[in-house]
């Protein structure tokens, strides 16, 4: 079987890109400076000149040296099994970028919330001491596409669990900041997906794993691999400095310091006096507990990066204290809400469910028996900001974090978040408030 180490092993050979998204556009450009022979194919119409999997594209794959898959392609469909079973080599641009004379530059961070918030204060702890450093993979550009300039410094890598199972080379530094249950549907089950969410720290080669100190973590030791440093929550003001709310946030900010103060060989002191500093210039993450704006004395919030439901959880632990209308739902995956509903449940102020789409459906079915939890079904993002602030007319926090993928109605989480910002600005323009 043909294992090319890098990109550059590809020169002159006939190569697959199988899943035309934006990962796939990005492989095909990087392919395009090393060969001419290329086979493009999505399961679904894609680009014009790319082939569907059942009119000729598994057919084609058939033919290559070695098929490129993108993330969102889950290793369990039949037409992967038969392109493994055939022989091919089945692997990720992602995996062929991450080379052994490169992984000592890249932090890698993963988990199934916090991930981006994780990867952006890194990054940011980096510049703050001066390091030359630059966010990569989920944050920002696939660091493999063309128009992705390497400055030569840190590459600080958000990594889903969808790229961990396809590496076979370890960034020298990994960090994984929680473990729930997310994707199931492409996983299989919650097992698997821990275990392939763990996958990265497996691998052989040496590296340090930085794991926020958790419960569910530390039950899971036999699935990390060597040399892990558990980390507990950073317990100074720092985070508030940062404008990152709730316990989460602390951790974040505790791995964060962990792992800049070993690649760079500086104290965690030292680290965190260099944050403090500059934490001014910190911009959170949009769509991570983003304050949108008043309404009627209703505070409208936005999460909607929250896309399981572990960081819903989470931010409902930093409104415990409010009157809540959580409007959450979106593309079903599969996954287990029945700790989602369980935090409903155990809320002592008034909390108001209002769900959509299919996910929405099964979260609600959780709630059915909590008297305390009125839940209220829409269809629409303007119908559920309309019930949210009807919900609260003593006022309280209106939270939209939805606990699933926006994919049943949007392109992608930032479309879903900016039509929930547009529907607040509308709410106020029809109460006055402009």
């Amino acid at each position: 079987m043909f294992q090319p180490r890098g990109f550059d092993d590809l020169a002159g050979r006939r190569v697959g890109v199988y899943g035309i998204g934006i990962e796939g556009r990005a492989t095909l450009a990087r392919l395009a400076t090393v060969t001419n022979d290329v086979v493009a194919v999505d399961d679904v119409l894609g680009p014009p000149d790319a082939l569907t999997t059942n009119q000729g594209g598994l057919d084609a794959l058939l033919t290559c040296d070695v098929v490129i898959k993108s993330p969102g392609i889950s290793p369990l469909l039949a037409s992967v099994q038969s392109l493994r079973e055939a022989g091919l080599l089945v692997t990720s641009a992602l995996n062929l970028w991450c080379t052994d004379d490169r992984r000592h530059r890249v932090i890698a961070v993963t988990g199934t919330k916090g991930k981006s918030t994780t990867t952006s204060l890194i990054t940011f702890a980096l510049h703050a001491l001066g390091e030359v450093a630059q966010g990569v993979g989920n944050i920002g550009h696939p660091p493999y596409d063309p128009a992705f300039v390497d400055e030569g410094g840190w590459l600080v890598l958000e990594l889903s669990s969808f790229q961990s199972v396809d590496l076979t080379v370890a960034p020298a530094r990994i960090v994984v900041t929680a473990l729930g249950s997310d994707h199931l549907d492409w996983h299989g089950s919650l097992d698997a997906y821990r275990h392939d969410k763990l996958s990265v720290t497996r691998l052989p080669q040496p590296h340090h794993t930085f794991v926020a100190d958790s419960a569910l973590l530390r039950d899971s030791h036999d699935a990390l691999g060597d040399d892990v440093r558990y980390v507990g929550p950073d317990h100074s003001t720092l985070a508030a400095d940062l404008h990152l709310l709730g316990d989460h946030s602390r951790s974040n900010v505790a791995l964060a310091i962990a792992v800049v103060a070993h690649a760079t060989g500086l104290t965690r002191e030292e680290v965190e006096a260099a944050m403090r500093r500059s934490a001014a210039t910190f911009v959170p993450l949009r769509g991570r507990l983003t304050p949108v704006g008043t309404v009627d004395g209703v505070a409208f919030v936005d999460d909607g990066l929250a896309t399981s439901a572990l960081p819903t959880i989470a931010a409902l632990d930093v409104f415990a204290n409010e009157p809540v209308a959580l409007l959450c739902g979106g593309f079903d995956r599969g996954v287990d809400y029945a700790p989602l509903g369980e935090a409903l449940a155990s809320r002592t102020r008034p909390t108001t469910l209002v769900v959509m789409g299919p996910a929405g459906e099964r979260i609600a079915d959780v709630v059915r028996h909590s008297p305390q939890v009125r839940v209220i079904a829409v269809l629409t993002m303007t119908d559920a900001v309309k019930a949210g602030s009807e919900a609260l007319r003593e006022g309280g926090v209106v939270l939209f974090s939805p606990a699933a993928p926006s994919f049943d109605r949007y392109t992608n989480w930032l479309e879903r978040s900016e039509d929930f910002v547009a529907c607040v600005a509308a709410l106020a323009a029809t109460k006055g408030l402009h």
